[in-house]
This record gives structure tokens, C-alpha cells and sequence, in this order.
């Protein structure tokens, strides 16, 4: 027992070391069926584990429908339900592809797509633009309105990015975001539900290489406008790097450590560095939190999105005690944001080197979820999050707090034990 125990200890170490030297680096764009391994025509990736078309709930099936409609595969949403009803249409969970999205998570081949690259250990990592929040495609939405803007951004919006990035890269290797996302974390953001500061950091880097780009004026003054006024504009680089870092962490053999957090509104699931890419999955819990007018948690669907990427990577809401005005967009208190954070450095196995508290003194996030501590301690990780409505075609409703259930990590610690004589 002693061997295995300096076995799991020795796996964690690397692992933890591994995801916190990452070097996540915006490289490039593209098109998702040119970037994004395994992705071909007439399918579509979406946020969490596995889920059938008979089991989505309402966002997810708004979202893959809207997707369907936007690729022009049908011309009407009953058509596009019949389509993903019967399997003309796949779709499987973006972490089978190195991706993230946030909410529903769903990208489809012809929507352009960030390209993060891991300088210090080679792995790539994909996610879309941000829509912004409300009526959107990933909480659900699919009317007109919103397939116009996802139709402006493939032909506005990512020229000029793409554009911006050739000249970036003209100079050097890309975009560092890591050290983005340490500085944010010291100017009130959580990077994940909140990403101002992040978003002000990126667009002061990448507006001297937008201007010297060849794009039309007016596409440069709408792309600008666009995400200067979208406080998650950021979110999505944000997580394909947290995606970057945990992809250097997994599959270490005789690790404990957490590697994807992932819901999709009916199931929430993690990976566990040690046993690979096996879903351990329990039902999705549906957010406490603050409505937009109008709407309760009555309405709310169960918790989705791939956004959880950014705990597991040891910032976004294990780091609310670094963005107190956080809690006027998820709900709780500033005491709260700090109690959940200090909560969860007791299931993670090291406190980060880079991205610090100022509030705490300047202790690094907590960072590594170690599925032992959580069973030891009873404590499960808490993270924030948006909340869709529970029918498809509505959209965002809210925002919130929640927590991953117990039952994902006692059936993992029993597959460990399983698996390695535990």
C-alpha cells in the first residue's frame, strides 16, 4: 500500500507541475472542420459527457438545432430536430477533439475557432468566438437574431482576428494568454464568469496588429465595438488554454488528479488523469443564483457548459476571492466568493505559482483537484456559472453558483482502486 500511495503522490506532483508550467499560446484561426481533430461534415461537438438526443435537455437540443440551421443542413427546426433525432446529424462531446465551448458548447464545422497551442508541452487546444450573453446559441437560442450574428462574426469578426493573429505571428510565436490571465486575476477577474479585466488586457495587446492588418476600416471599428462591449469575449481563449494546461496534466499513470469538469444540462462528468478519457457521470444539478427579470429556478435547465475547464485548471471559481464584484452577476457575497475559495485549496493539491490572490496575501489558486481529498474532506468543488432556460429557443436567465456532485468522484476513487489494487 505504502509503494502505491508514493506512486499516486510521485503521478501528482508531476501532474499539477505539468498544468501549472503550461504555456498556452493563441496561434491561429480557422475553420472548426480544418482545425479541430476529427471533425467532418454533418456533425457537431458539444460541452460534457455523452448524451443522446432522447436525453438532451431543452438548451442542448436548442443549441445542436440552431447549429444545424446555421450550417444550412436544414431550412426549418423541426427538420434539423429530425435530422439529430435520427443520426443523420452526430454529435459527440468536444473533449474527444481537444475542445471547449462554453454552455451547450456546440461548434459545428464551418464556425471559425480559436487554435491554442501549448509551447512548453505540444498539445493544441480548440474553442469558438463568444456570441456575448443573453439570447445566444449556446444557452439555447436559435432565432433569427441569433444566426445573423453568428453568420456577421464567420464574416467580420474572424477575418479581422484571423488577420490580427498573421500579424502577431509575423512577429513572434502568438499570444501568450497565461500571463493574461495571472494579471486579470490580479485586477478583479475569476476568468471564468468574469472577464473584463482579461478582455481590456487582450484588446490593449492585439489593437496595434489589428491596425496594421488590411482589413476595411468599418469591419475593424464593428469587430472592436463588438468585443470591447462583450465582457466574455475572452471567455473562449480562456478556456482553450485552461484546456492546454489540463491536456499537459492527463493520463499520468497512478494520478488522482481531476482533468475535465464538464456538464452538459442533463449529465455532469469528469476525467481523472489516471484512468484516461472514462466518463464518470451523475445528473446535472441545476445553479443557485441571480435571474434576469421575469425569470425563477423554475425555469432553469441543469448546469451546462465545458466552462468548468478553468477550475479544473485552478482559476475561474476556485479564484472568486480575486474578483469580489463577481458576486453581483452569480449571486452570494463577497464573504462567499472568499469562503469558496479557501474551501477548495482543501481538495487541490498545490497552491499555483502564477496566478495569485492579492486578497489572500498572494497565494497561488488552488490548483490539482485530488479526488482522495475530496472523499477525506466531504468537500466537492464549487464553481460559477450561467444559467439557461429550461425549454430550447430562450436562451440565458441567469447566473449562479454550483456544486459538482459527490457520487462523480466516489465512483472514480472506485474505478482507482479498481484499477490500481488500491
Amino acid at each position: 500500500m505504502s509503494a502505491i500511495k508514493e506512486e499516486v503522490e510521485k503521478a501528482n506532483k508531476e501532474a499539477v507541475e505539468r498544468m501549472m508550467e503550461s504555456e498556452p499560446i493563441w496561434i491561429d484561426m480557422g475553420l472548426a472542420k480544418d482545425k479541430i481533430p476529427g471533425m467532418k461534415d454533418y456533425m457537431l461537438i458539444h460541452a460534457g459527457p455523452p448524451v443522446t438526443w432522447e436525453r438532451a435537455a431543452g438548451p442542448m437540443k436548442g443549441a445542436l438545432i440552431g447549429a444545424v440551421l446555421y450550417e444550412g443542413w436544414a431550412s426549418a427546426p423541426e427538420e434539423a430536430e429530425k435530422m439529430l433525432a435520427s443520426g443523420e446529424v452526430k454529435f459527440e462531446p468536444t473533449h474527444y477533439h481537444n475542445a471547449v465551448g462554453p454552455m451547450s458548447g456546440v461548434i459545428s464545422p464551418s464556425m471559425p475557432v480559436y487554435e491554442v497551442y501549448d509551447k512548453k508541452w505540444g498539445n493544441k487546444a480548440y474553442s469558438n468566438m463568444n456570441e456575448g450573453i443573453g439570447k445566444v446559441l449556446r444557452y439555447g437560442a436559435y432565432s433569427k437574431e441569433v444566426l445573423d450574428r453568428l453568420k456577421w462574426m464567420a464574416e467580420v469578426l474572424y477575418p479581422v482576428l484571423k488577420a490580427t493573429i498573421d500579424e502577431i505571428r509575423s512577429e513572434k510565436d502568438g499570444l501568450p494568454f497565461k500571463p493574461l490571465i495571472a494579471q486579470a486575476l490580479q485586477m478583479g477577474d475569476d476568468c471564468h464568469n468574469r472577464y473584463y479585466a482579461t478582455t481590456y488586457l487582450f484588446l490593449k495587446e492585439i489593437t496595434p496588429y489589428m491596425l496594421r492588418t488590411n482589413i476595411d476600416k468599418k469591419d475593424l471599428i464593428e469587430a472592436y465595438k463588438f468585443m470591447a462591449a462583450n465582457p466574455f469575449t475572452t471567455l473562449n481563449l480562456g478556456m482553450a488554454s485552461a484546456k492546454a494546461m489540463t491536456l499537459a496534466a492527463h493520463n499520468i499513470e497512478y494520478c488522482t488528479i481531476v482533468t475535465v469538469m464538464a456538464r452538459n444540462a442533463t449529465d455532469t462528468g469528469i476525467w481523472v488523469s489516471g484512468l484516461g478519457d472514462r466518463w464518470f457521470t451523475a445528473p446535472a444539478p441545476i445553479p443557485k443564483g441571480v435571474w434576469f427579470p421575469g425569470y425563477s429556478e423554475k425555469d432553469a435547465s441543469g448546469d451546462l457548459g465545458d466552462s468548468s475547464i478553468t477550475e479544473t485548471a485552478g482559476f475561474g471559481g476556485f479564484a472568486m476571492a480575486a474578483a469580489p464584484a463577481i458576486v453581483s452577476w452569480v449571486g452570494g457575497s463577497v464573504q462567499l466568493a472568499i469562503e469558496t475559495t479557501q474551501k477548495m485549496y482543501e481538495i487541490t493539491y498545490a497552491k499555483h505559482k502564477y496566478f495569485q490572490i492579492p486578497y489572500l496575501n498572494f497565494q497561488g489558486t488552488p490548483t490539482g483537484i485530488d479526488i482522495r481529498k475530496i472523499l477525506k474532506t466531504g468537500i466537492v468543488p464549487t464553481i460559477n456559472t450561467g444559467i439557461a432556460h429550461k425549454d430550447p429557443g430562450v436562451g440565458q436567465i441567469g447566473a449562479g453558483i454550483v456544486s459538482f456532485p459527490m457520487k462523480l468522484f466516489k465512483d472514480a476513487f472506485k474505478a482507482f482502486a479498481e484499477k490500481y489494487g488500491l
